[in-house]
């Protein structure tokens, strides 16, 4: 068994090859600890090391259960998150929405930062890691929390990012104001349910689909209460799905907020969404 038979396990999966290759260096690196350098270097993988890593990829392959949830791990702006399936795996896109909330925090001297639907707390402690803000990761789900938790701790930002089980606003005092808030909410529409990725289906429901049939109704439950809890001048930022913009930004001017502004993602696809409370 060489390397290249692993990732033809994958491709003949259906996996694209340059995503083979890339997942077989994650499955090497994290199961048998061998890195790009060592493949480079010709270093010689045992036969038990390659038969873990065999095994791993077979699992890929048969249940297409991604890679992040087979390692644990996936990568978000340069660290590594911890991730199961009680948590959605976090994307590039997210990465967006994490840098140009980290570049308004800044320009505004920004103290206290709220992140709706934390998930696996990949928002809450970059922002927190990257200004020098403390952010509050608010989830429905206590799984979720854990992990938030344990990303928390990995990356050593103790009383930086801290965590709350709240439904929305639900458990938030009156008295509790925000300078900002970021949200990567459920915004998938229940119709498109038959139309994900295997892989996708292995993330938690409840962090991605809505009830309502245009994916809107988490953007209009937190923009209506927004305003309660934050700041005078303060933010409100969201991750956008397809084609939502348009009814977002109906939704947050609706709301009071005024100055909204969309970030394109690579791909041309309005991705980003934020807005500066009216203080009127």
């Amino acid at each position: 068994m060489l390397i290249q038979d692993i990732v033809k396990i994958l491709t003949d999966a259906g996996i694209e090859e340059n995503e083979a290759n890339v997942e077989v260096k994650l499955l090497l690196e994290h199961f048998a600890n061998y890195s790009t350098i060592d493949i480079i270097t010709g270093k010689k993988l045992t036969d038990e090391m390659l038969k873990v890593v065999e095994e791993k990829a077979q699992y890929r392959a048969k249940t297409r259960q991604p890679i992040q949830y087979i390692t644990g791990l996936a990568d978000f702006m340069g660290e590594k998150f911890i991730v199961n399936p009680s948590v959605l795996i976090p994307r590039d896109e997210t990465e967006l929405l994490v840098r140009q909330a980290v570049e308004i925090i800044k320009e505004n001297n920004f103290k206290i930062v709220m992140d709706m639907c934390t998930g696996s707390g990949c928002i809450a402690c970059m922002v927190a890691k990257n200004t020098d803000a403390t952010v509050m990761g608010v989830d429905v789900s206590t799984d979720a929390l854990h992990v938030a938790f344990e990303n928390m701790e990995k990356l050593e930002l103790f009383n930086r990012a801290t965590f709350r089980k709240s439904d929305l606003f639900e458990k938030i005092r009156e008295d509790e104001k925000f300078d900002m808030i970021v949200s990567n909410p459920p915004y998938v529409a229940p119709k498109y349910k038959k139309e994900i990725q295997k892989e996708v289906s292995f993330e938690p429901s409840l962090a991605l689909f809505t009830k309502d049939e245009k994916g809107l109704e988490f953007y209009e439950k937190i923009s209506e209460k927004a305003p309660k809890f934050l700041n005078n001048g303060g933010y409100l930022m969201f991750e956008l799905g397809l084609e939502q913009s348009k009814d977002v930004a109906q939704i947050m001017a609706a709301a009071g907020f005024d100055n909204i502004k969309v970030l394109k993602d690579l791909a041309g696809i309005d991705r980003v969404i934020w807005g500066c409370l009216n203080s009127d």
